[in-house]
């Protein structure tokens, strides 16, 4: 028997347990108790707080985020909120999030930063939006931006294991789901109520402003408002531009133009290679600009919210002999509705969710537009939520997505639809100390492309989850998913150079479902004191899909070939925070740690390309009721377990460092933020990142972050 057949085996007989099991001892709570929420993911707004929750756990918030305590969660969500958030403000949200464990950036330039999950990016990490997609175009290549504005979220969950399959039959990447307040959720607890940010960066300088405005219109009826404005300049960096490797190559290349007679050519190579200090082409500017209403009783809520999103940014260039500039002028308009009925039976709750966004962006070289991508998208999803009867509860639902996407200009990708439609299933039990969850999901794809073949796949995931809690602060956890994902239109149908990404392309439409099976083990553990968490995770693929370098040039620019093969990833990610000395006003010194490596080969071929390396962390915190400050050091290893045809990236140490200032105190309606970051100018390069040869990481920079509620 296969090893997938075995974990939907699993992960099935799990749900059948969930669901027969609660029925025998089903208790008369049911009827009128509000359903216990799995997690904040499903239902955007419901914000954790850090209180208690209806069975009496208390999480554990280590400098504004969650790391520990959830026990409740099989696989508990990494969160991150509060002074956090503002602290580690970007314009994408793949550099705001990049410091957690286990997440890394795609960094291929400052306006266009995907997350990197456990080595994984692209179509394999959902990236959503109080769960629906962000319908956009961010997954067809990595020069596109995530269509997201991420200066004005509440909080950000990133999900592993079974309740992945909520969003996608593909669990193995992980998803990355940030909670907004577009659509109100519940009245305000006053009239008007407003939140404002404001930060500037030296290193680019950069300004980020955002605003929220919430309105209680009449007693059952909300609005909200919100904007934020972005602009950086051309990011200040702490050494060469180009890389050693690359910049041998170029330096040959351009001392036999001189010996061929073209001294000219030679120059401007020359010229870009020796460039220092300043990444010419890395500007980023961006606005969103969005309204909510809703209407809110006791029995549910309908509400609607519309934003218009633009950015634009530059796009480093590898060197050459004829530089132009490329830079990305992205637009989105998007509409959310968000219904709930309060059932009050078996299903307490039933939950629609719909958007509409249309998306488009142009990559503009020498000042001239030379394509324009677009993606008309819906999504819903339909979910009831059921009632807990005895310590069981659950959703199910279904969902629905559809995906217009064309291109004007050099034909890379031709013009597709994409349908999806999926039924999915959670449901969790606890019996005491023990936890069981099982996750189950159905999605169908249609691939319909202009001019070539189309393609049609069914697939099957599912999920099983089981906890032990010997103790209130501990957990023990193991989970195991299988996972299944289409091939998407880029990695069938993609041939042909890429301007913005400079590089040519080509996939296989020939290409079969990938499949994934992964196993992941879990320890959590707090006290008064101390609060940590490890996981250790193994994914083997199936037909797992990669573009890599071929070595070769093609019309100037390296080539990239999609492939196909088996895969193995390994990884482990681990934090702590040890509260070292305690006063008696309440104020903390507190140690913390972290740890995450991925270790990923293609068999047969070799490393998979763009993985993290090994990557440390340690550092002080010192909490009190106004003030806050934190130092810490972050080694990044030496990553030379590299694809064929990519360079080793060397190890580099970043120091950062930040003080909070809150006057009024933990509920202070005001907080400062003074933070920097690389606080040593390193010169470090991101494995992860397709330009890495000549896009390093920022400079020094020190952050000044003003946060204000009224």
């Amino acid at each position: 028997m296969s090893m997938s057949k075995i974990l939907a085996g699993t992960a099935f007989g799990a749900l059948a347990l969930a669901s027969i099991t609660p029925a025998m001892a089903a208790t008369d709570d049911s009827a009128g108790g509000a359903p216990q929420q799995a997690s904040t993911h499903e239902h955007g707004g419901e914000v954790n707080t850090g209180q208690p929750d209806d069975a009496g756990h208390t999480p554990i918030v280590v400098t504004g985020r969650l790391i520990s305590g959830d026990r409740d969660s099989i696989v508990a969500p990494v969160v991150i909120n509060g002074d956090e958030l503002a602290r580690h403000a970007a314009a994408q949200i793949g550099t705001l999030l990049a410091h957690l464990p286990g997440v890394s950036t795609t960094g291929f330039a400052p306006g266009a930063s995907r997350p990197v999950l456990r080595g994984f990016d692209g179509p394999r990490v959902q990236i959503l939006t109080d769960g629906i997609g962000s319908l956009d175009a961010s997954s067809v290549s990595v020069d596109h931006g995530v269509a997201i504005d991420s200066l004005n979220v509440e909080q950000i969950d990133v999900l592993h294991g079974p309740a992945v399959l909520l969003y996608a039959a593909d669990p193995a990447g992980g998803a990355v789901n940030a909670l907004e307040r577009r659509i109100p959720r519940r009245m305000p607890d006053k009239p008007i109520s407003a939140e404002a940010v404001a930060g500037y960066g030296s290193a680019a300088d950069s300004v980020n402003l955002a605003g929220t405005v919430d309105v209680a219109l009449a007693p059952r009826l909300a609005a909200h408002f919100d904007a934020s404005y972005n602009r950086a300049s051309d990011v200040r960096i702490g050494g060469n531009v180009v890389s050693d490797a690359l910049r041998t190559r170029s330096l040959a290349e351009a001392a036999d133009l001189a010996a061929g007679g073209d001294q000219d050519a030679a120059d401007i190579l020359t010229s870009q290679v020796n460039a220092r200090g300043r990444l010419a082409n890395s500007w980023a500017r961006g606005t969103t600009v969005s309204g909510g209403l809703a209407f809110i009783d006791s029995d549910g809520s309908l509400g609607i919210a519309v934003q218009r999103l633009t950015s634009d940014y530059g796009i480093p260039l590898r060197p050459s002999t004829d530089p132009e500039a490329v830079s990305i002028a992205l637009r989105q308009t998007r509409v959310d509705l968000h219904g709930s009925v309060n059932l009050g039976g078996f299903f307490d709750r039933l939950d629609f969710r719909g958007s509409f966004g249309d998306y488009t962006h142009a990559e503009i070289v020498g000042g001239e537009a030379e394509a324009r991508f677009y993606n008309k998208g819906i999504e819903s999803r339909l979910t009831l939520t059921q009632a807990k009867r005895g310590g069981w509860r659950g959703e199910s639902g279904i969902q629905f997505g559809t995906r217009n996407f064309r291109i004007d200009g050099e034909p890379l990708v031709p013009n597709s639809v994409t349908e999806r439609f999926a039924v999915f299933t959670r449901q969790q039990l606890s019996l005491g100390t023990f936890d069981l969850e099982g996750s189950g999901r159905f999605e169908h794809v249609s691939i319909v492309p202009k001019e070539a073949q189309s393609r049609s796949f069914n697939l099957f995931a599912a999920g099983a989850g089981f906890a032990w809690h010997p103790v209130e602060s501990l957990t023990v956890s193991l989970s195991a998913t299988h996972g299944e994902r289409a091939p998407s239109p880029e990695e069938l149908y993609i041939n042909g150079v890429h301007e913005a990404t400079q590089s040519y392309e080509q996939g296989n439409p020939a290409f079969r479902i990938e499949r994934s099976n992964t196993l992941e083990i879990g320890l959590r553990y707090h006290s008064d004191r101390f609060a940590g968490a490890v996981t250790a995770y193994a994914t083997n693929f199936d037909n797992f899909i990669a573009p890599v370098p071929t070595g070769t040039r093609i019309e100037d620019v390296p080539a990239f070939q999609f492939i196909q093969g088996d895969a193995r990833f390994r990884g482990i990610e681990a934090e702590g925070a040890w509260k070292a000395i305690r006063w008696a006003d309440g104020s903390a010194l507190s140690v913390e740690g972290a740890v995450d490596y991925v270790h990923a080969k293609i068999i047969d071929v070799g490393p998979a390309p763009r993985i993290p390396p090994l990557r440390l962390r340690g550092g002080l915190s010192y909490e009190a009721e106004r003030f806050g400050a934190n130092v810490e050091a972050v080694y990044n290893a030496r990553q030379d377990r590299v694809a064929s045809n990519e360079n080793p990236v060397g190890a580099f140490t970043l120091l950062n460092a930040s003080v909070t200032w809150r006057p009024g105190g933990k509920n202070s309606p005001a907080s400062f933020i003074l933070s920097g970051d690389n606080l040593l100018d390193v010169n470090g390069r991101l494995a992860t990142s397709e330009t890495r040869d000549f896009v390093p990481i920022a400079g020094r920079n020190v952050r000044i972050t003003l946060s204000l509620k009224i």
